[in-house]
């Protein structure tokens, strides 16, 4: 089924944030610190105020005023937890220090460059590695430590005893950047100086509902949230950042529209990133390849303004089978902006490490890479002590193996080349868990013959209007070019957040039974017996809202997702340049619901793996803290040219234990283990090991 929603995308006729046309509208434009840690001793905003075209200029001395919500993922959520503007200090380059709205934007950005500010430096902590590291907090209620087996009881010695095989390594991964396509943007409409409406890309619209009606004492039907269409979140996009909360107080003072667009520099400080990690990884294992143990540790940074752990050692309890296993985190705080969810948090380093230590084990003790993971398959989740569901993992590795051709890998390192070049082939594991929220669904029969869904969750163009419109049209009976759907907006039923992969698992079930609910109403089996009915009944409309959320099936089951890549690579040693060439990725992801969507968001999550291990970094200006990458040009990601044909394939079965319609979510597995895929084929190909990414020529030659 083709996308839904392609048809308004590819002619402009689709409407994001900064597009919306408001009568009256204004225009805002940041100013951010040019140091890292200290205070504002001075702040002269005279030039910029008597500009031409400008309306005000919000400081810390004149900040309108905000309410400290619950922040609590609840009730409310921010990105910061320091309101912006609340104080004179300063905690990292390119924190939000003023606010100039003028009548136009190129107005608004001259005099943001007027505005003079004086500052007392304190020396910024930047390095990760000369910050001081403390025991993580725990994450969603779950500790970030765990231990089992001869861990658990101090007896590390036998924890190992009789490895035949061991390896350690440390492997790290730089600081990445949120770089969605649509920037940051928000439009604050206040009318009657009580309602307000927020034009904004939001990943959890009522969530966002919430947290703006707690900033401003309203009351949540106050408040609307309109994000009919996003241009690229994963994960950035999830909460109000503190650019939001600026703009939609200083209009709430001015009484106008504002508009607030994040330009691509301030954006590479100040809207989130992936922190940089480093995980050390210990693996023990008997001559056949049964692991004896895993000690996993990990270390990432957080900002001053919020608390945010990457949690890459997550995953590691799920993976492989092992009597002893132990998992721990650190966080250091730096003078950065505020880390954050980036396409599968925790998961996506945390397999880079893993799948890349695995690899060094199955060298270690010359077996099949393929063959030591089909060894340690895990029947449970080891911390739950709950069996999975419908897992399909040995699948993925078999038939991926078998379309890739494993069987003639050459047992050798620097053993196969091709056109004067060196090439390697590697493979890693992939998965995901899967997760599942509440939602509620509103289905209409038209007289017209139409179906019309309608549900505030939304589309982060992953293709939720493509599934809604496929899985009303399947259950109805209806071609899907009768069904319209409406998403993004407060003012429809709750359908969920965008975010860890949960949209489909949430927004299906709900669909589906709002459809069946609005059949019996009808008394109908048929959309178009229904029509009929509605017809002779005289009424212009039958209509039926559902809600469903998950049950206890999560105290019998544990739910995951799994795959495998495989993937050769090319190197010229002369000039130590890698090129990713074929590529095969297998994922189990249950019932697929549109094999179109959901292959291209396997594609999607491998090139941005390929971007992680071969290009992706931001460094930051060791004396006044700023990345020193400031837009697309000087921020390394993959072009059409670095990718090589991505072949998709789904295997398994629907998971009906999950939800009614057995689907679970696909948006971020497919960038797990795409970087170990990758470095575990460049260490075939050349027997160099690099353990940290990005792998960049000059790690190479």
């Amino acid at each position: 089924m083709n996308r839904k929603d392609g048809r308004a995308k590819v002619t402009g006729t689709a409407t994001y944030a900064a597009e919306h046309q408001i009568p009256g509208l204004v225009h805002g434009y940041l100013v951010t610190a040019a140091i890292a840690h200290g205070q504002i001793t001075s702040i002269d905003t005279q030039q910029a105020a008597t500009a031409p075209g400008v309306i005000a200029v919000f400081t810390h001395e004149n900040s309108p005023p905000v309410s400290k919500p619950t922040n609590d993922f609840i009730a409310s959520k921010i990105y910061e937890a320091r309101l912006p503007l609340s104080d004179d200090q300063i905690n990292y380059a390119g924190q939000i220090i003023g606010l100039v709205v003028a009548d136009t934007f190129e107005r608004a950005r001259h005099a943001a460059h007027l505005v003079k500010v004086e500052y007392a430096t304190k020396a910024p902590i930047i390095e990760a590695a000369t910050a001081t590291y403390n025991e993580a907090a725990s994450m969603f209620g779950e500790s970030m430590k765990f231990e089992k087996g001869n861990f658990a009881t101090g007896d590390l010695a036998t924890a190992i005893a009789g490895a035949a095989g061991k390896i350690t390594a440390t492997y790290t991964t730089s600081t990445e950047l949120h770089a969605p396509m649509e920037p940051h943007a928000i439009i604050a409409h206040w009318q009657d100086g009580e309602n307000l409406t927020v034009y904004e890309p939001s990943q959890w619209v009522i969530c966002s509902q919430r947290t703006y009606a707690e900033l401003f004492g309203l009351s949540v039907d106050q408040v609307r949230i309109v994000t009919p269409f996003i241009g690229g979140g994963f994960g950035s996009k999830a909460f109000p950042w503190s650019h939001g909360i600026l703009c939609a107080s200083a209009a709430r003072k001015l009484q106008r529209p504002l508009k607030v667009v994040v330009s691509r520099r301030q954006m590479t400080a100040n809207t989130g990133h992936r922190s940089e990690t480093e995980q050390t990884i210990s693996l023990g294992a008997k001559a056949d390849g049964s692991l004896i143990s895993i000690d996993h540790a990990a270390k990432s940074c957080t900002s001053p303004v919020e608390v945010f752990t990457e949690p890459c050692t997550g995953i590691t309890s799920s993976m492989y089978a092992t009597p002893n296993l132990r998992t721990s985190q650190e966080l250091a705080e730096i003078n950065v902006g505020v880390p954050t969810f980036m396409r599968a948090p925790g998961e996506n380093p945390g397999l880079w490490a893993l799948e890349s230590a695995m690899d060094e084990l199955a060298w270690e003790l010359n077996i099949d890479p393929v063959e030591l993971r089909l060894k340690n398959d895990s029947k449970e989740h080891q911390r739950r002590g709950l069996p999975f569901s419908a897992k399909h993992f040995t699948e993925c590795l078999r038939v991926g193996a078998a379309q890739f051709g494993w069987e003639e890998r050459a047992k050798q390192v620097r053993s196969l080349t091709r056109d004067g070049k060196l090439i390697g082939w590697g493979m890693a594991a992939s998965t995901f868990p899967g997760l599942r929220s509440a939602a509620t669904v509103t289905v209409k029969l038209l007289a017209d013959g139409t179906a019309h869904i309608l549900t505030s969750g939304n589309d982060m163009g992953t293709g939720t209007y493509t599934i809604v419109a496929g899985t009303a049209g399947e259950v109805l009976g209806l071609p899907v070019e009768q069904v319209r759907v409406e998403l993004g907006d407060s003012l429809l039923p709750n359908g969920g957040m965008a975010g860890g992969s949960q949209m489909t698992a949430t927004l299906v079930p709900a669909v589906m039974s709002a459809c069946k609910e609005v059949l019996q109403i009808a008394k109908a089996t048929t959309a178009s017996e229904a029509f009929a009915n509605l017809h002779q009944s005289g009424e212009s409309t039958f209509e039926a809202t559902t809600s469903t959320a998950p049950g206890d099936e999560g105290k019998k089951w544990t739910f995951q997702s799994w795959g495998a890549h495989f993937c050769e690579v090319s190197v010229d040693e002369e000039i130590a340049r890698v090129r990713v060439t074929p590529w095969v990725s297998v994922m189990n992801i249950g019932r697929v619901m549109n094999a179109k969507t959901a292959a291209s968001q396997i594609r999607g999550g491998v090139i941005m793996g390929i971007g992680q291990a071969l290009m992706e970094e931001c460094h930051f200006d060791p004396n006044i803290g700023y990345p020193v990458v400031y837009d697309l040009a000087t921020y390394h990601y993959p072009s059409h040219a670095d990718i090589p044909r991505i072949q998709v394939t789904f295997v398994g079965e629907p998971d009906y234990n999950f939800n009614p319609a057995g689907v679970r979510g696909v948006g971020e597995i497919g960038i797990t283990g795409v970087s170990a895929a990758i470095a575990n084929a460049i260490y075939h190909a050349t027997g160099k090991r690099i353990r940290d990414l990005p792998i960049t020529p000059d790690k190479l030659l």
